[in-house]
């Protein structure tokens, strides 16, 4: 039996805590056993403080905030370079980002596949993809078409489970494609409601089917129906999530209620955890290791707001040796359904058949 492909989840994911100093060449070093050159990081400062990426595509100097539907704009303010484990970050006394000084930040990294290169797999569309096959994860940009039925290649080599997709050159929601929704709905990174179908929809959303090749549109009912994620000569950036056993689970789960809550196996001991309320309106709750470092955990951040970190019995969870459990009746554990993400600390049992220990 293979518990894993990945006995090492730093060599692909890592998160870092950093306090920011307004200074140029702020070197942030991944603390880990491994090095890890990523290619998208996710920083959010713990007070009141945007949701803040830049990848290794668009390129460093590329803004997106992942809390606001504006569309991309060019600062030299932040993110410096990508180093060999870690980044560097730039002055930002002005704007207090990623690196106002004092503020305490964390950040969550993921490593595709390097430099980018032309993917030819979609139907009119060629994109531009870094991949990384091992870990199910890619960074793909593209110019739409306008044409319902074109496809774009994510280059994974296997079906993404999740994709996040945001217009770069205007004013746009981030769309996300789960493969837990309904057919063909989506939620918003960008806000708290809850999932959607195309019978709202004037544009069109992200298709839940894709292939192990291509990703694909599905159109609403306006004259130009794949508008929001396939508008003509617009520009996109992609994050696509394929699941690897061990590594990256990506689920629904159902809230019970109760103080002894829901478990939710992933086959690993987390590292970060994403989970949204998609049955109605709540925010995307972000969990991880290095802010909470053992249980009950109760430091919670969201991706669809710049709001401060939260410490409250409301959030309370356990990361567990082979998933996560609620510890609490309310916030994330209500009587609803929830999706989510995760990433491993370490898989539940490695390739040579030994267990992790549990927190």
């Amino acid at each position: 039996m293979a518990y894993t492909t990945i006995d090492n989840p730093e060599l692909y994911f890592q998160t870092v805590l950093y306090t920011g100093d307004s200074s140029d060449d702020n070197a942030i070093t991944f603390d880990g056993d491994e090095d890890m050159q990523p290619d998208l990081v996710w920083a959010k400062g713990r007070g009141n403080v945007y949701n803040y990426v830049a990848d290794s595509v668009r390129g460093v100097t590329k803004r997106l905030n992942p809390d606001t539907s504006i569309a991309e704009t060019t600062t030299t303010d932040t993110v410096a370079s990508f180093d060999s484990d870690g980044f560097t970050l730039d002055d930002d006394a002005t704007n207090n980002w990623i690196n106002y000084n004092g503020n305490n930040y964390v950040a969550w990294c993921w490593k595709a596949g390097g430099s980018a290169s032309s993917n030819s797999d979609g139907t009119n569309i060629t994109s531009t993809v870094s991949a990384n096959t091992d870990a199910g994860f890619s960074i793909a940009s593209y110019t739409g078409s306008g044409t319902d039925s074109d496809t774009v290649g994510h280059g994974l080599g296997s079906a993404p489970k999740m994709i996040i997709l945001k217009k770069r050159d205007a004013l746009d929601s981030w769309y996300v494609m789960h493969t837990s929704l309904s057919a063909n709905n989506a939620l918003l990174l960008d806000g708290a409601s809850a999932e959607y179908g195309l019978g709202t929809l004037t544009y069109g959303v992200l298709s839940t089917s894709p292939t192990s090749s291509v990703f694909s549109f599905a159109a609403g009912a306006g004259a130009v129906p794949t508008g929001n994620v396939n508008n003509s000569s617009s520009t996109y950036i992609t994050y696509c999530f394929a699941e690897k056993q061990g590594f990256s689970k990506f689920g629904t789960y159902t809230g019970n209620g109760s103080a002894d809550g829901t478990f939710c196996f992933t086959g690993m001991k987390p590292a970060f955890v994403m989970v949204k309320k998609s049955s109605s309106t709540s925010g995307w709750a972000i969990y991880d290791n290095k802010r909470s470092s053992y249980n009950v955990m109760d430091l919670r951040l969201l991706a669809d707001t710049e709001g401060a970190e939260d410490q409250s019995s409301d959030n309370n969870l356990d990361f567990l040796s082979n998933g996560f459990k609620f510890r609490a009746s309310a916030g994330w554990n209500a009587s609803a359904t929830y999706v989510y993400m995760a990433f491993a600390e370490a898989p539940f049992v490695n390739s040579n058949g030994v267990p992790c220990n549990a927190r």
